[in-house]
């Protein structure tokens, strides 16, 4: 079992940066993918990053993001973050992390437990 907690977001102008915090509660942590995932207003929900399990060793980007956007773990504090610079106005959504272990991992199906979402607004 695995609680998500989202933290560090809020409104930023264009270019600029922000870092997302997501704390997990529970001793299995280290077994999921850890997610991120975003939805605007109106539409669906989309894969943004997500890292392996500990000892995995892998990682993916959606190519929206990809170059500006870092996740990373860390399994000893139970957090996952996502740094996100470069920050357009088309990023603003509600960000969820994500906790999973399919086969998918860029897929929303695949992931079973989730934070409460948290929201980022990129406007001047």
């Amino acid at each position: 079992q695995v609680q998500l907690v989202e933290s560090g977001g809020g409104l930023v102008q264009p270019g600029g940066s922000l870092r997302l915090s997501c704390a997990a509660s529970g001793r299995t942590f280290s077994r999921y993918n850890m997610g991120w995932f975003r939805q605007a207003p109106g539409k669906e929900r989309e894969f943004v990053a997500v890292i392996s399990w500990s000892g995995g060793g892998w990682i993916y980007y959606a190519d929206s993001v990809k170059g500006r956007f870092t996740i990373s773990r860390d399994d000893a504090k139970n957090t996952v973050d996502l740094r996100m610079n470069s920050l357009k106005p088309e990023d603003t959504a509600v960000y969820y992390c994500a906790a999973g272990t399919g086969l998918f991992s860029r897929r929303a199906a695949e992931y079973g437990y989730w934070g409460q979402g948290i929201q980022v607004t990129v406007s001047s």
